[in-house]
């Protein structure tokens, strides 16, 4: 029989919720948000703009103050550890006539902020960072000019920013890419009101008011690849993933798995109000062979490039994943970190400027200590590998996870007894 794992509500999905539900017109209502840290710390930087958020909870009612209705902060915005709160709000905030400063954590602060200040400044904010390129970052904004910005590599909260600066600021913007990136901005911004065309890259013509909406958040498919990978890697036993966003720049891990040998379904997927779709995923195990990832399917799945290196160590013949250097600079460097910790484990892996090798050993036993550097990712990557039948691995921080899945140790128990 199945193990049923509901995995928590998406964590980009819910980031988003918050902020354009603090931009509507009106109450916006938001059912089973992700309960995160990261989460909340979008919700703590509204709050301190002046949105009537509460706390997060299973269902919320969020007072927008429309576009350009934020209020300055006496205080610096606490992002904590994310860089989607940082890098959206950056966007936000350039369409604001004040100043606002934001900070991080220590992981948060050594991440590199240059991309996204850089076509804010062309837009007409004045963006300073510290002398690396990192937080703390102060952006005085105001008037916005429009603007076509090409990025040098795909990033979706990189154009999130700019689609938001360009709604703000009530001008409009074009962002082009090298290839495609999350959407999720996109339909959120379609199903509330906006045109955007795709012309080259994606235009928007922003509206003059954002209408409120109801969402039932979906499920993280982020969250639900690491039982997905469970069960590929497993002795038998099969998981269903029900009420799972389904989109072709989020399903990428899923895809892959299924090229490995795992045997990955997914029912028809139906549609949210906030333009995404939802779907079931059944996955039970099959013989897996190793796979060529390259730099068309990393947007699709960079969050999971280090669980797919887990995957790879059980599965026959040499993994090889490249076009994934901004890996080196998330939560960790999680193209070193991985390595590090396969090799650490037991598997046979090497780094690649922009990618990594493993080489699978099926049935070779994996055991020992993986240091996480605080990334939540990777601990629970290794943890899915470490749950497998034989292995035996101990992770230096498992408290890591709350980032974006509070309640993960407790299913990967649920799914292996």
């Amino acid at each position: 029989m199945a193990a049923l794992i509901v995995v928590p509500g998406d964590k980009s999905v819910s980031h988003r919720a918050l902020i354009f539900a603090a931009l509507a017109a009106g109450v916006s209502r938001i059912d089973g948000i992700l309960d995160s840290a990261d989460v909340r710390s979008t919700a703590g930087v509204l709050r301190a703009l002046g949105v009537d958020v509460p706390p997060i909870g299973p269902t919320m009612h969020v007072t927008g103050v429309g576009l350009g209705g934020l209020r300055r902060s006496a205080q610096p915005l606490d992002c904590g550890n994310s860089g989607t709160t940082t890098r959206l709000m950056a966007g936000v905030l350039a369409g604001h006539p004040f100043t606002s400063e934001f900070v991080g954590d220590a992981s948060l602060s050594r991440r590199p902020m240059r991309r996204v200040a850089r076509p804010l400044e062309a837009m007409g904010a004045h963006v300073s960072l510290a002398a690396d390129g990192t937080l703390p970052m102060r952006v005085d904004g105001g008037p916005l000019h429009t603007i076509r910005w090409q990025s040098e590599t795909a990033s979706a909260q990189v154009k999130s920013a700019i689609l938001l600066a360009g709604l703000v600021a009530g001008v409009e913007v074009t962002v082009a890419e090298p290839t495609p990136s999350r959407d999720h901005t996109e339909r959120f911004l379609r199903a509330l009101g906006a045109e955007l065309r795709s012309d080259g890259g994606i235009t928007l013509v922003p509206p003059s008011s954002l209408r409120p909406f109801t969402l039932d958040v979906p499920g993280d498919p982020s969250s639900a690849a690491f039982f997905a990978a469970l069960a590929a890697i497993g002795d038998g036993r099969a998981v269903e993933l029900p009420n799972v966003l389904a989109s072709a720049t989020r399903d990428g891990f899923f895809r892959v798995l299924a090229r490995m040998g795992a045997h990955v379904e997914g029912d028809a997927p139906t549609a949210t109000d906030a333009g995404e779709l939802v779907t079931t995923y059944r996955v039970s195990p099959g013989p897996l062979s190793a796979v060529i990832v390259s730099a068309d399917d990393v947007p699709g799945m960079v969050d999971e490039i280090p669980l797919l290196a887990c995957v790879a160590a059980c599965a026959d013949g040499e993994t090889r994943v490249t076009g994934a250097a901004e890996l080196r600079v998330k939560e960790s460097d999680r193209i070193a970190t991985t390595v590090a910790n396969l090799r650490a484990v037991g598997a046979d892996a090497e780094e690649l400027p922009d990618g990594l090798i493993v080489r699978g050993t099926p049935d070779r036993a994996l055991q020992g200590r993986i240091v996480t550097h605080g990334d939540h990712r990777i601990a629970m990557a290794f943890a899915v590998l470490g749950a497998r039948r034989g292995n035996a691995i101990e992770v230096d921080d498992p408290e890591c996870v709350a980032v974006s899945y509070p309640g993960f140790w407790a299913d990967l128990r649920r799914a292996t007894t």
